[in-house]
């Protein structure tokens, strides 16, 4: 292990001896008894680490992770809200971290639309899930626990992206969210959404304008949403992040969004409510500097009138 909090771990134990197993030790059985309060997704997010924690003391015999984990596990049961693990923070192979940036801000952007708090147990499923997957790729040699994380990940934000897109189909401002969310349970829409409302979203690998599995789920949604509504015009427009020349970016913009109109076709929506529109890098959903590649950017908005 090659991260700084590792090392840490890596030098008390050649240092000191136990000290690393020690340290471990107490504080995922300080996690194993602690009590969670906090948010319904903190909650279910310290049992997620603590069960990851323990796993990877026991069975991989992986101290300094397991501490790390344990850490994160107490801080999430003392109802903090910690995040998904950094990219930066993990010696990655320049591949592997482009897939889990993507697999990253697919998640975070849920998270943003609400997830947390509409679908508390599934978003901290995706989270441990995510974190046991770029713990397993930068050791990068046990391959079926890098597919067994991967895939649990990738089930769990595609079944959350379908949760959440009917109750919060737009972003809500990071400055309008409490520190700690407070407990509540699922909502129930007093009435359907109005179709000027519904906003759905479907994300694209870097410079690609392939639809994945995640997108093709988000797709199924939307076709089942416009069977059951009267609508006018059905909006596609196409977006980028900011890496690359704007020109190329505006084709790669139409090129997804005309990927997303074949889609809906195929599933049965009328091709003549269909409007496609290329933004390129002209409406970033999160905010870089020129040149910056950003999973949360690389995407397609659909909307209805």
């Amino acid at each position: 292990m090659s991260k700084l909090r590792g090392l840490t771990m890596v030098l008390c134990v050649f240092a000191l001896g136990a000290c690393g197993n020690f340290k471990s030790h107490s504080e995922i059985e300080a996690l194993n008894e602690v009590q969670a309060v906090g948010s319904p997704f903190t909650q279910h997010l310290a049992d997620e680490y603590r069960a990851f924690a323990n796993s990877e003391m026991n069975e991989m015999l992986d101290y300094p992770d397991a501490l790390h984990f344990a850490r994160k596990g107490l801080a999430a049961a003392a109802g903090e809200v910690v995040m998904p693990e950094p990219i930066s923070d993990w010696n990655l192979l320049p591949h592997h971290m482009e897939e889990l940036g993507t697999a990253r801000g697919r998640m975070i952007v849920a998270f943003d639309l609400g997830a947390r708090e509409v679908a508390p147990q599934q978003s901290a499923v995706a989270q441990a899930r995510f974190d046991c997957w770029i713990e397993q790729q930068e050791e990068n040699w046990q391959q079926d626990d890098i597919l067994h994380c991967k895939n649990q990940y990738l089930e769990a934000i595609t079944a959350l992206e379908s949760m959440i897109q009917p109750y919060m189909p737009v972003p809500v401002p990071a400055a309008a969210a409490p520190a700690i969310p407070a407990p509540m349970a699922l909502p129930e829409p007093a009435e359907p959404m109005t179709p000027d409302d519904a906003m759905y979203l479907v994300f694209f690998d870097f410079d690609s304008s392939d639809v994945g599995a995640g997108g093709q789920n988000v797709l199924d949604a939307v076709a089942q949403e416009v069977q059951s509504r009267s609508l006018s015009v059905i909006t596609i427009s196409g977006h980028t992040d900011s890496s690359g020349p704007k020109s190329y970016n505006n084709k790669l913009a139409l090129r997804r969004a005309n990927a997303v109109r074949e889609s809906m076709i195929s599933r049965g929506v009328d091709a003549s409510l269909i409007r496609v529109e290329s933004r390129g890098e002209d409406e970033l959903l999160v905010q870089t500097a020129d040149g910056t590649r950003e999973p949360a950017n690389r995407r397609v908005q659909i909307t209805f009138e």
